[in-house]
């Protein structure tokens, strides 16, 4: 891919199911955003075809960066079919989804399940390295169950030459507990002939600077830090560069959610429907907030607009800057 030929770490933002679609897409772009965009996972299996709303985002892609389309699944022939099919849409690369650890996903062997079956993932690599006329990459986590599993697994990309390894410092099982193992990360880098992303808790442009440093990797992957700050990828910009740090006021963050809000909203849903939606993305945001702990318990119970607003209005109506760096650990 291009961005990874530049001078500059390639800030990428993490595929998140159910979160990053178009319409997240053009929100981000519109506070500098990412250099590359990864989709939601396609779900493949024997008679699936890629969901069209996850095509959307790349037919009408609002970032002007590019896109990787992520799969997920274990069928060796519905993967290559799919990736085959993905290729005739405007995509940078297609790209294994190896680390979900939603229970439902992996207890189907799919996502960071396959870590269980390092076979299977060598199988699966090779079709898919075949298959693919793009750049051909892998997301993945350290092991199912243990860091120990990771050596074994990076043997295998390294088998396949895959052009781009995203690495989440943690295990399946560990899901977003704490503890993300960056030095591993930075094993990965060293060991692989691709270019490495760094994933998991990237929170502030000073951490991230630092873990660029550390590990070595070519760039970082960011989700739900990106969710809480979407000024996010342009400070890292700006500390690299040696200039002042822009610092979001309370309006300038409470603006954010109003513009959030608009843009989740779908047609003839109920506003108590759409207060729920609102609220997964208020759990990341709301770690960035003052009084975190007070102002998510009163989130987490609203069940109108008029109530949301209220509560985010009580806490961010005011002209202080904010880092928006978790206070809860």
């Amino acid at each position: 891919m291009a961005a990874l030929r530049g001078p500059d770490p390639v800030l990428t933002l993490a595929p998140m199911q159910d979160v990053t679609d178009l319409a997240f897409w053009r929100l981000m772009a519109r506070y500098g955003g990412a250099d590359v965009y990864w989709t939601e996972y396609f779900r493949v299996h024997g008679v699936s075809r890629p969901e069209k709303f996850i095509l959307e985002s790349i037919i009408h892609n609002p970032t002007g960066k590019p896109v990787v389309a992520q799969m997920i699944g274990n069928d060796i022939p519905a993967l290559v079919r799919t990736a085959k099919e993905l290729q005739q849409y405007p995509i940078a690369a297609i790209d294994l989804n190896l680390g979900c650890p939603a229970p439902v996903v992996y207890r189907k062997c799919a996502g960071g399940g396959l870590l269980r079956e390092p076979n299977r993932i060598d199988s699966i690599l090779g079709a898919l390295r075949d298959a693919c006329s793009v750049p051909f990459t892998v997301k993945t986590r350290l092991g199912f169950e243990s860091p120990g599993e990771f050596d074994a697994l990076l043997g295998i990309f390294a088998k396949h030459a895959i052009d781009l390894l995203t690495v989440h410092g943690r295990t399946v099982v560990q899901m977003y507990r704490p503890g993300v193992r960056y030095d591993l990360i930075a094993h990965a880098a060293h060991t692989l002939r691709c270019p490495v992303l760094a994933n998991g808790n990237v929170h502030g442009p000073v951490q991230a600077l630092k873990l660029l440093a550390e590990t070595k990797a070519c760039g970082l992957m960011i989700g739900r830090g990106a969710i809480r700050n979407p000024w996010l990828f342009d400070q890292i910009r700006q500390h690299r560069r040696g200039e002042k740090i822009f610092l979001p006021t309370g309006r300038q963050v409470l603006a954010y959610i109003h513009e959030l809000w608009e843009a989740e909203v779908t047609l003839d849903v109920p506003e108590l429907a759409q207060a729920q939606r609102l609220k997964k993305f208020m759990n990341f945001i709301g770690e960035g907030v003052p009084q975190a702990e007070q102002f998510l318990h009163e989130i987490r119970r609203v069940e109108t607009r008029a109530d949301f607003f209220r509560v985010c209005t009580t806490h961010l109506d005011h002209d202080q800057p904010m880092d928006l760096e978790p206070a809860l650990s």
